[in-house]
């Protein structure tokens, strides 16, 4: 993070309290030094792991976490979770030296208000912490794209099967008929066809060949 000579305070309010979760000792001091320099800021406690997040979130009571995701035993994905959980109250900053494609969405899907790389700014970093406090999300650039990213990825074929229709596919790759298929399962051959016509819709194809060639292609069933 680069330093800076700035100072913001708001009279008359309590600062915000802050508590600093990483395995890094040298990234905890740092990030300690950081803080001081905010007078509206405050370190309140550190965690060296995400076991001990928990238990020093209990002790110190803190407005915001900033959490590094890569830990040893509990990482902060579950330190996330686990806090959220527990203290519902609490802000969660993503705080990461190395993006990840994938780890952006379970973080937020754990809890966490915000993704930030080690790289982003003193200022920057003592805004997201106000802005988490508040409840605002901040997100670095890369999780941004990430998140474009995922909503613009079509679905994988079958993603909406029901447990019987997969069985049901299953069977028409090993080439059974509907009558067939209608007596491995018990059912009537009328809900056997049910199946397959679900099937074929939900493929999005015409025919029980395109739909055992697409199927194979794309591993919908084992």
């Amino acid at each position: 993070m680069a330093g800076t000579d700035a100072v913001t305070s708001s009279a008359g309010t309590d600062p915000i309290r802050v508590l600093v979760a990483d395995d890094h000792a040298m990234v905890r001091r740092g990030l300690a030094t950081f803080l001081r320099a905010f007078d509206d800021l405050q370190l309140v406690g550190e965690a060296a792991d995400g076991n001990e997040v928990a238990s020093r979130c209990e002790e110190t009571h803190p407005d915001v976490i900033l959490m590094d995701l890569k830990m040893p035993g509990v990482d902060g994905v579950e330190a996330t979770r686990a806090v959220r959980a527990r203290f519902p109250s609490v802000q969660v900053i993503a705080l990461t030296s190395f993006h990840e494609e994938g780890l952006v969405q379970s973080v937020l899907q754990a809890g966490a208000i915000s993704y930030l790389l080690k790289n982003v700014s003193a200022e920057e970093l003592a805004a997201a912490i106000r802005a988490a406090h508040a409840g605002r999300s901040t997100l670095a650039p890369e999780a941004t794209d990430d998140l474009v990213q995922s909503t613009m990825k079509a679905p994988a074929p079958g993603h909406d099967l029901t447990p019987r229709e997969r069985e049901v596919l299953a069977l028409m790759v090993q080439g059974l008929s509907n009558t067939a298929i209608a007596e491995h399962l018990f059912v009537s051959r009328s809900t056997a066809k049910a199946h397959v016509s679900s099937i074929l819709a939900k493929l999005d194809v015409t025919s029980r060949t395109e739909a055992v060639a697409l199927t194979v292609q794309h591993h919908v069933v084992d």
